[in-house]
């Protein structure tokens, strides 16, 4: 079991920055690889950032590239997604996800969800 906590969610004017925290708690944790998906009001859940349980390898959907950094921090088994430049289009529930594969978070298959965190992005 593994229990996934977000937090850094806020509110935001267009062209700012934010940093969501998603710390991952259980036995097997640190073997998880843990990743972001968001979900805007209306809409389905989409992919945004997944990395490994080492952070030694990361992806990032195309439509975030330049803008948001994924990051892991294994000693407390933490990831944090960095945005900059953010869009009103930015503004969503985003989730953290873990799954011992990588491919399952990044393809939304993952064994385990947070609860999410609020972004919203003003014009």
């Amino acid at each position: 079991q593994v229990l996934l906590v977000e937090s850094g969610g806020g509110y935001v004017q267009a062209g700012g920055s934010l940093t969501l925290s998603c710390t991952a708690s259980g036995r097997t944790a640190s073997r998880h690889a843990l990743g972001w998906f968001r979900q805007a009001s209306g809409k389905g859940r989409e992919f945004v950032a997944v990395v490994n349980s080492d952070g030694s390898s990361s992806s990032t959907a195309d439509f975030v590239k330049g803008r948001f950094t994924i990051s892991r921090n294994n000693a407390n088994r933490t990831i944090f997604l960095q945005m900059s430049s953010l869009k009103p289009e930015d503004t969503a529930v985003y989730y953290c996800a873990a799954d011992l594969s990588p491919r399952m978070v990044l393809l939304g298959r993952g064994v385990y969800w947070g609860q999410g965190t609020q972004v919203t992005v003003s014009s």
